[in-house]
């Protein structure tokens, strides 16, 4: 059956068989055609906080470099890498009519992609290549042809999927990483799937009203994060990491390695219960800037994240008194903590703003943390 199109952008494409319920085209399209069909989808946050989008922010600099070099006068222009779209199903796939074309691998035809009309979502959707396409967009030769890759996924779960995938091994921001993780079901390489427990957690710490980090943790989704959101969630991934990837952390046994399963509830219950006694055990150097308080410094939280496997390791998140349980095992450290003012005197008399985000402070003020709270425990009994 021929399909007629007039409103749409015809070429001729190949569809290559990697899976019959997906199909693989590779196809050309024109400079000025690209974004007239493709969109672009900005990681961001909706007015009830769920994620959408999945592309990072334009990066002018990249972006000027890829112009520059389209524009160059007098040299030739080559750009081979293909542009990756996930196309709408409303885009038509008709193979050349007549003798068979295929070789077993592909087959021959013409792809039909509907131009949008004023005000409509646009058929496709960039998954890898967003620089080069606005760099596009903007040179001078706008019938210059581009290799496009395309497959057909409407839901924006695909698109994330093999976002993530095909930036695998680039140097994505670690934030955006962070907040695609939790939305993807599907396996993902070993490097990546290592990292989902600890980023969904890192979600429902600063999404969940009940957190002691709600409000706190900076996103990389937010065009503008406000005053209050004084943590990177970056900070908070290492401190998750850690302790979900060290078998004497109080989170790596809530996950069976074989099968995957996590038991994200207990995750919760454990990390709002401690992160809520640290806060109420430093109600003054809680929910601040690293600037007055070492303690929402990524020093100060990763060192916490240590004292955190000591303190919860053999604690009952269930029963009814762990949270004073937990409140009083904190109290044997607050003495000795300058987290707003003074000087660390043990740790070689360091001033309380002198601490850094690097392995040796990381690392010392760790192991101070830790060492007096096991004499404190000694000295009780």
């Amino acid at each position: 059956m021929v399909i007629i199109r007039r409103n749409a952008i015809r070429r001729r494409a190949l569809r290559i068989f990697q899976d019959k319920d997906r199909p693989v085209y590779m196809f050309t399209l024109r400079a000025d055609e690209l974004l007239k069909v493709a969109d672009i989808s900005r990681v961001a946050r909706d007015n009830t906080g769920d994620l959408i989008g999945y592309q990072r922010p334009e990066v002018r600099k990249h972006v000027q470099n890829i112009l520059d070099y389209l524009d160059q006068d007098g040299g030739q222009v080559l750009l081979p890498n293909a542009i990756i779209l996930s196309l709408s199903s409303t885009a038509v796939f008709q193979q050349v009519r007549g003798p068979k074309v295929d070789d077993g691998l592909c087959e021959a035809g013409t792809l039909l992609i509907p131009l949008p009309k004023a005000g409509y979502p646009k058929p496709a959707w960039i998954v890898d290549g967003q620089q080069r396409a606005m760099a596009l967009s903007r040179c001078k030769r706008q019938d210059y042809p581009i290799p496009v890759c395309a497959f057909i996924a409407d839901d924006v779960d695909t698109q994330r999927e093999q976002f993530l995938r095909i930036n695998s091994t680039k140097p994505l921001p670690r934030g955006l990483i962070t907040e695609l993780l939790p939305k993807v079901d599907t396996l993902l390489p070993a490097n990546l799937a290592a990292r989902r427990a600890p980023a969904a957690m890192c979600e429902l710490l600063s999404s969940d009203p009940e957190s002691p980090f709600h409000g706190l943790i900076r996103r990389s989704s937010a065009k503008r994060a406000p005053k209050t959101s004084v943590v990177a969630d970056t900070v908070v991934i290492q401190v998750l990491q850690e302790s979900f990837g060290n078998p004497s952390g109080c989170l790596f046994s809530y996950r069976n390695i074989a099968t995957g399963e996590t038991d994200f509830e207990s995750i919760r219950k454990l990390l709002f219960m401690y992160w809520q006694a640290v806060k109420d055990a430093f109600p003054h150097a809680w929910g601040v800037p690293a600037t007055q308080s070492r303690l929402m410094h990524g020093a100060g939280l990763r060192a916490m994240g240590k004292l955190m496997d000591r303190v919860m390791a053999s604690v009952n998140v269930d029963a009814h008194n762990t949270p004073q349980v937990v409140r009083r095992e904190l109290a044997r450290i607050a003495p000795i903590c300058r987290w707003t003012s003074g000087t660390w005197e043990d740790l070689g008399g360091l001033k309380w703003n002198e601490l850094q985000t690097v392995p040796n402070h990381i690392r010392m003020l760790s192991n101070y943390l830790v060492r007096a709270y096991l004499d404190g425990r000694r000295e009780v009994r």
